[in-house]
């Protein structure tokens, strides 16, 4: 039974806010929680799922950036050259992704989001014994432009693939090969998706998987509170940062599972 608009609209909104508070925490915008709520609540297939959360992940990603940007000024270079990697490669993802059996799709987004969660897990429980034992932080003006362009081309190939989640897998490969820090690197694996999150936006909407009325709503609650979540990210010690990050994948590996 379809809902009223003066319940439905609330409900996308107060479900968008909760999104992007997490999102603001862990630095990725909330699509990777989205997706799965989308299918289970809404009932939507994979692709239309990737493609709404995309509607709502846009605008609230640049919040983020935003405020990550004001407490530590973004490398604007190493982005861009993460950006330029990514935007061709979100494409050709997208429209990989596509072409797949929605279920198939579900179940291998679904081992992606393990793998990176028991990454982080395993992270988080060695940091805090270990970390001081490793090199120091770096930071990314450290490296030369053109690994930022390969590690773009990963990402936007991830995130055409699943949607989302091109800063999922940015994120543990800027904290442990370049050594940055995890909110710097949540920082600049964000702003380095923005053209690419824009190219697979357009991309399944053209094709017709992206249900903007459910997207819209979304995504203006998940603005209201991006801010405080990457106020909180910022309070929280770094292994204890990565803990929640593992344990909030695992629940969305499930939540993808139970769908499937």
């Amino acid at each position: 039974m379809a809902l009223d608009w003066y319940v439905f609209v609330p409900l996308c909104l107060a479900a968008g806010a909760i999104i992007g508070y997490v999102g603001g925490i862990l630095g990725i915008g909330g699509g990777l929680l989205a997706i799965p709520l989308l299918g289970l609540v809404a009932g939507m297939n994979q692709q239309e799922a990737q493609g709404t959360a995309l509607v709502m992940v846009l605008p609230a990603v640049l919040i983020t950036v935003r405020k990550y940007n004001q407490n530590a000024k973004i490398d604007l270079g190493a982005a861009a050259a993460g950006a330029l990697g990514a935007i061709i490669f979100t494409w050709v993802g997208a429209r990989f992704a596509l072409g797949i059996d929605p279920i198939l799709l579900r179940r291998i987004y679904a081992a992606f989001v393990l793998a990176v969660a028991l990454f982080y897990l395993y992270q988080s429980l060695r940091g805090a014994r270990k970390d001081s034992q490793l090199p120091e932080r770096r930071s990314a003006e450290a490296f030369h432009k053109g690994w930022f362009a390969l590690l773009g081309v990963a990402a936007g190939l991830i995130g055409g693939i699943f949607g989302v989640g091109g800063s999922v897998l940015a994120v543990p490969i800027l904290t442990t090969v370049f050594r940055l820090t995890q909110t710097g690197a949540q920082a600049l694996a964000l702003t380095m998706i923005i053209p690419g999150t824009t190219v697979a936006l357009l991309t399944y909407t053209v094709h017709g998987q992206a249900n903007w009325l459910i997207g819209i709503p979304m995504a203006l609650g998940s603005m209201a509170l991006v801010p405080y979540g990457v106020k909180l990210a910022y309070a929280l010690p770094e292994p204890r940062l990565k803990l929640i990050f593992g344990c909030m994948l695992l629940v969305i590996m499930v939540l993808l599972l139970i769908k499937a």
